[in-house]
C-alpha cells in the first residue's frame, strides 16, 4: 500500500495533554519517553516510572511539570514534557520531546514541537530550552542539530557528559584530600545524607540560587533562583518518595556558614549509576580548593555508603574550565555533549 502524503498523516494525528494519574497512558509515556532517550545512548541515565509518577502527579513549589502526546488513533506515537519555573526565570520553559525510533521521520516530532509552542505561547512565555544528546562527532550534523535548525532553535549551550568509573582507590582520595588541604585549613567539611542541618540551610540555598549565575551557560541568560529552606525540605521530601537519597558535603566556616557544596543523588533503580547534581563554591571564597575538597569527600562518602554504586555522571558547559578541570582530574571521562536548543518567541 502506498504511503500518505505526510500532511495528510498529519491531520489524522492528535497531539494533546492526557490523564497522567491513568496508569496505563502514564507507563506508555514513560516506556516511550525511556526508549527514545536511550537510542544510541546506552549510558543514558533514566527515570523510573515511580520518579515520572510523582512529577506529574503532585504538585511542586517551585515549578509545574506538564505532560503530553501525539496519538495515531488511540495508540500514543511520540511524548513530550514541559517544566515551567514559577518562582524565578518565569519566561522560560524546559522541555522534552521524544519519539520512538521506529516512528521517526513522519512528522511526529514536529506536530510535538509545534504543540509545545503554542502551550509556551498561551503560559506568556518566551523561551523554549531543549536538551539532546549528541556524539562529539555530530555537533553540526547530526539529525538533532538538523532537526532543531529547521524549528527555528539555535544551539545557545553546550555541555559536555562525562562518567566516572568506581570505585576510585583509597590512596587517590587520601592524596587529593591531603593536597587540597594544606589551602583550606579555616574550613570544615561535613558530609550529610538526605537531609541538612538547619544552620546551614540559609548559606546552602544562596548557593544553589548562584549556581545559574556563576557557572557559564552560553548565549542562555538565567536570573538567580529562589530555593529556600521550605522549598529545600519539600524537595527533600519528595526525593525520598521518589526513592532517591542525596549526599551532601558541605565546606562551612566559623561561623557555620555554607561557602561551598556538592551533591550526589542515588536513585533506587538504574543501577549502577549515581547523578552529580550541583557543585559550587560562594566566589569570595575561591581560591582554596574547596571545589575538588567537597568532592573527594563525598565520593568518599558514596563508595563507603553505596559500594554497589560503580558509575557517576556530570555534565559541565565546555567553557567551564575550573570544574571541567576538577572532573579532569578525577578521572570523569566524557561520553558525549548535551547541546541546550534555544528557541526565543515574540
Amino acid at each position: 500500500m502506498r504511503s500518505l502524503p505526510l500532511r495528510f498523516y498529519l491531520r489524522l494525528m492528535d497531539v494533546r495533554g492526557f490523564d497522567v494519574d491513568d496508569d496505563v497512558l502514564l507507563r506508555r509515556f514513560h516506556e516511550l519517553v525511556d526508549t527514545a532517550d536511550r537510542f544510541e545512548r546506552p549510558w543514558t541515565p533514566t527515570w523510573s516510572f515511580e520518579e515520572v509518577a510523582l512529577n506529574f502527579r503532585e504538585p511542586d513549589a517551585g515549578e509545574r511539570w506538564d505532560a503530553f502526546a501525539a496519538f495515531d488513533d488511540r495508540e500514543m506515537v511520540g511524548a513530550g514534557f514541559a517544566v515551567l519555573p514559577l518562582l524565578d526565570n518565569t519566561d522560560k520553559v524546559y522541555a522534552g520531546i521524544f519519539v520512538e525510533p521506529a516512528q521517526r521521520r513522519r512528522g511526529i516530532g514536529t506536530a510535538l514541537v509545534e504543540h509545545l509552542v503554542e502551550r509556551v505561547r498561551a503560559e506568556g512565555r518566551t523561551s523554549v530550552l531543549v536538551e539532546a544528546g549528541i556524539p562529539f562527532e555530530g555537533r553540526e550534523t547530526h539529525p538533532y542539530r538538523r532537526f532543531a535548525d529547521a524549528l527555528g532553535f539555535r544551539m545557545a549551550s553546550v555541555e559536555v557528559h562525562r562518567v566516572l568509573d568506581l570505585p576510585l582507590p583509597s590512596s587517590e582520595l587520601d592524596a587529593l584530600a591531603s593536597e587540597c588541604a594544606a589551602h583550606h585549613g579555616a574550613y570544615r567539611l561535613h558530609t550529610f545524607q538526605d537531609t541538612i542541618p538547619d544552620r546551614y540551610l540559609d548559606s546552602y540555598c544562596y548557593l544553589e540560587n548562584q549556581l545559574a549565575l556563576d557557572a557559564p551557560t552560553g548565549e542562555i541568560d538565567f536570573e538567580a533562583e529562589a530555593m529556600t529552606p521550605e522549598i529545600f525540605r519539600e524537595r527533600t521530601d519528595r526525593l525520598l518518595r521518589q526513592g532517591r537519597h542525596r549526599l551532601t558535603t558541605l565546606a562551612v566556616t566559623a561561623d557555620d556558614e555554607a561557602v561551598a557544596m556538592t551533591d550526589l543523588v542515588i536513585p533506587r533503580e538504574d543501577m549502577p549509576k549515581v547523578h552529580q547534581w550541583a557543585t559550587l563554591v560562594r566566589r569570595d571564597h575561591r581560591g582554596h580548593r574547596l571545589g575538588m575538597a567537597v568532592k573527594v569527600q563525598n565520593i568518599r562518602a558514596l563508595q563507603e555508603r553505596y559500594p554497589e554504586r560503580t558509575q557517576i555522571y556530570t555534565s559541565n558547559e565546555e567553557a567551564n574550565d575550573n570544574m571541567v578541570s576538577i572532573n579532569e582530574r578525577l578521572g570523569f571521562r566524557p561520553l558525549e555533549i548535551l547541546p541546550e536548543f534555544l528557541l526565543k518567541l515574540d
